[in-house]
């Protein structure tokens, strides 16, 4: 008996600290264990379910209002060019993923760098889940690993900012779409990027590929698309088997879509 009451006052310090009280007494208080094991992350993922066979958090998206236009996480000034405006994150991963981004804040529960990040989206309606870069020829673990965080960041534009989030699809092989699509099978909006991704015909046949995927097993009834397309029939050829299906393709406004159509005007 002596023994083991040791041994619990030994687990009770290890799990908590004193605290000094105004009477000049202390109280034991639990320490804060996410932060000590660097696993803040929990705060979220306690919020939400686990899917499939790796726990992918699971997001929710059923708005039936739409983004009219796309502003980049750099294009900061025009965040609120409509008040349907989107923050997307088709751009290099260094962009919004260095050291300093918004991630590592949400990690390391950095409260003054998730202050910034919640000052930087004030009054941001939407948002689109970060395109973290995967690839079909680097490990399995780290692409699933940026799907896995670009959830997480989800997650925290949904919980602490209030605002509708759209996943983006994101895939690197057909083999591994159950994977990459884990978590999204209540959400009936979804984004996707065309950009760099119909050009040359390998591209285009995983895109379409995915596309299928989604269309086949998701309750889909709105796809948002980033396009860079001088043309939207372009672009919408390779949606052509959602858009049988009934699904609506949406190609909103961006600064990089208006300048090719514009060059394509003359």
């Amino acid at each position: 008996m002596v023994k083991d009451q040791k041994g619990y006052v030994n687990v009770m310090k290890k799990l908590t600290k004193l605290v000094p009280q105004e009477d000049g007494t202390y109280v034991r208080m639990p320490k804060d264990m996410c932060y000590l094991l660097n696993y803040n992350i929990l705060k979220l993922l306690n919020r939400a379910r686990r899917c499939g066979p790796l726990d992918m958090p699971e997001l929710h998206c059923d708005t039936n209002v739409f983004p009219d236009y796309l502003a980049l996480y750099s294009q900061k000034s025009l965040y609120h060019t409509s008040q349907m405006t989107a923050v997307c994150f088709y751009s290099f991963d260094i962009e919004f993923d260095g050291r300093n981004g918004l991630f590592w804040a949400i990690y390391f529960d950095d409260k003054k760098r998730l202050s910034y990040f919640k000052e930087r989206f004030k009054n941001v309606k939407f948002f689109i889940s970060p395109d973290y870069s995967v690839f079909g020829d680097i490990h399995k673990m780290e692409n699933l690993y940026r799907i896995f965080r670009a959830r997480i960041i989800a997650l925290w534009f949904s919980l602490e900012l209030h605002a509708v989030v759209i996943p983006n699809a994101s895939y690197a092989d057909p083999e591994s779409f159950s994977l990459y699509f884990s978590g999204l099978e209540k959400c009936s909006v979804i984004a996707m990027s065309a950009k760099s991704h119909i050009r040359y015909a390998s591209e285009r046949k995983l895109f379409e590929s995915a596309i299928r995927y989604a269309v086949d097993n998701l309750p889909l009834k709105a796809i948002i698309v980033y396009s860079a397309c001088g043309k939207d029939q372009t672009c919408l050829k390779s949606f052509e088997y959602a858009i049988n299906h009934g699904v609506k393709v949406i190609i909103p406004e961006n600064t990089l879509r208006s300048r090719n159509m514009q060059r394509r005007a003359g």
